[in-house]
């Protein structure tokens, strides 16, 4: 400050937006407030708190590393678990004290922590731990035992993403896929269906954290124990049950697990005629909420009770439908526009089935499997505005609105019909994704990563894909390293993704990797040789043309001609 007090001023603000805000944001964690050059931050693990403090040490470390080292910026950073006391917006307490006091012992560019978070991240995190004994600091009455944080050359978890212990704010419930009792295999689309109806239903509800369908339908014939299940889910309740379908008669059980003690919270077995399966999922969805004691808004309460009126045969046909959709394949395309137009055909005013319909249109463009694209992506944008406007208080609705006018390069629009459906579903996972992509398209990659983290707690065995979406945020961040960790982490899932290679390549030519970033690029034309930059240019919403640019960029550091 005193050789040159506006010039670090202004590196220390670019450091903070850069590094320090995109971190802690990754990493679920909040800033308390603020203190000159220093920062008070809350997470919600010790973990998170140890894993963002040596990924923000090591950006900053590479920030500016060209500089004179008395020219450079460098963080001490100390950490503490302890109880503190909450007024307002800050906190306070021995919790608190103790993490300024272990900040003050620590050297620049170096993290200390305390024996408490010692004791809860050993053996969880690629680091050693160095004891640096007991010091006696001002205003705590017994010695604290302090550690070190060492990382050894590239040691690092690079902040791939990993399943993370749902807020502790709010109680968390898996829905495992309901046994199907009707002898028939066939039928096994409807017990699913149900399943992911009652994962839908409480999705609306904000105080509750569901788990996605994606991961909780893993244990499928499974004979895991439900304390088990829930530890990877990082859930305390789980719901189970079971689908008899006979003739225009449905039974269903369910019964609702509390994995922490493994006692039934409650249980109730449904015996109706098919037409009345709707009342059904709406009767569990309220027991499930007034067995765990939540409090819903008017709002909620409203969309939890109104009555939903679609023909049974229409219903099923849906189901089926859904199933094709979610495949995310050009024949499952085809096959659910063709049975969900039998489903409108009887229902015309089914919104939920418009709102699906317009997401094979939309899918049609963004893949180019339909012969006109442009006229696919309108046909979706028609049917989901028509879809919204049968049924306002449909998230599906709202989430079709939202993902055709994204791809139409509409993303205050988009932002808007993520917001409500948001609002009307907070649980609901693929909502959470498509904020990300409105984010990152709107240059605001920290929040991209935000939402990419909300949609990892949802779902914590979370397809492959969603690595590749962390990685383009990470790169459109500047953080190279951290992509190339992340995408090579999605290549060891799945070594067929020319997407994975291509931007792989051209994090390895931003940091002039030459050799490894033209092997990349060999592996994305071997994979998919008809692959174009330029209709990725075409056809990816990016509000700022510099943010696909710098991709391209990447590629022709490696003296490629694009």
């Amino acid at each position: 400050m005193e050789g040159d007090e506006s010039g670090t001023l202004s590196r220390l603000k670019a450091m903070r937006r850069e590094i320090i805000d995109p971190a802690i944001a990754r990493h679920a964690g909040r800033i308390v407030k603020l203190m000159g050059d220093g920062a008070l931050v809350e997470f919600a693990s010790a973990i998170d708190a140890v894993i963002c403090a040596i990924e923000i040490q090591k950006s900053v470390a590479g920030h500016d590393s060209e500089r004179p080292e008395s020219r450079r910026i460098r963080f001490r950073i100390g950490i503490n678990v302890g109880d503190v006391i909450v007024e307002g917006d800050d906190i306070y307490g021995d919790g608190v004290n103790i993490a300024a006091r272990i900040e003050a012992l620590t050297e620049p560019g170096e993290v200390f922590i305390s024996r408490t978070v010692a004791d809860q991240v050993g053996g969880k995190i690629p680091f050693r731990l160095e004891n640096r004994g007991e010091h006696a600091v001002k205003n705590i009455e017994r010695p604290i035992e302090i550690f070190a944080i060492a990382s050894d050359g590239d040691d690092t978890v690079a902040s791939a993403p990993r399943a993370r212990l749902a807020p502790s704010n709010k109680p968390a419930i898996a829905v495992l896929a309901f046994d199907n009792m009707s002898g028939d295999v066939e039928q096994e689309y409807f017990s699913d269906g149900i399943s992911e109806d009652i994962i839908t239903d409480l999705a609306k509800v904000s105080g509750l954290h569901v788990i996605a369908r994606n991961s909780s339908f893993v244990y499928k014939r499974s004979a895991v124990p439900i304390p088990e299940v829930a530890k990877v889910l990082g859930v305390r309740y789980v719901l189970e049950g079971s689908v008899r379908r006979a003739g225009t008669r449905v039974r269903v059980t369910a019964q609702l697990i509390d994995a922490s003690n493994g006692g039934h919270v409650w249980a109730d077995r449904y015996d109706r005629e098919l037409a009345d399966i709707f009342a059904v999922q709406d009767e569990l969805t309220r027991e499930i909420v007034a067995a765990l004691k939540l409090k819903l808004t008017a709002e909620e309460t409203g969309r939890l009770t109104r009555k939903r009126d679609i023909d049974s045969e229409a219903y099923n046909l849906f189901l089926r439908a859904r199933e094709q959709v979610w495949q995310h394949t050009r024949a499952g395309n085809i096959s659910a526009r063709e049975i969900l137009a039998r489903v409108i055909a009887i229902e015309p005013n089914y919104a939920a089935a418009h709102a699906h319909a317009a997401v094979t249109h939309v899918n049609d463009y963004i893949n180019g499997w339909g012969e006109s694209p442009e006229q696919s992506l309108q046909t979706g944008f028609e049917i989901a505005l028509r879809a919204v406007a049968m049924d306002p208080d449909e998230p599906e609705t709202h989430f079709a609105a939202g993902f055709a006018r994204l791809w139409r390069h509409e993303l205050e629009e988009a932002n808007e019909s993520v917001s409500r459906c948001l609002a009307l579903a907070p649980s609901l996972t693929r909502t959470q994704l498509l904020a990300s992509h409105v984010q990152l398209f709107d240059g605001r990659a920290a929040a991209a990563v935000e939402f990419l983290n909300r949609y990892m707690q949802l779902d914590p065995l979370h397809p492959e894909i969603m690595l590749q979406f962390l990685a383009e945020a990470q790169f459109q961040l500047g953080e190279f390293e951290l992509a190339i960790a992340t995408l090579t982490k999605r290549l060891e899932r799945n070594p067929e993704s020319p997407t994975a290679h291509a931007l792989l390549a051209s994090c390895f030519g931003h940091l002039g990797q030459i050799e490894k970033g033209r092997a990349a690029w060999t592996q994305t034309l071997r994979i998919d040789p008809s692959f174009s930059v330029e209709r990725r240019r075409r056809v990816l919403p990016f509000r700022n043309p510099a943010d696909f640019e710098s991709r391209v960029e990447g590629l022709r550091r490696l003296g490629l001609s694009l």
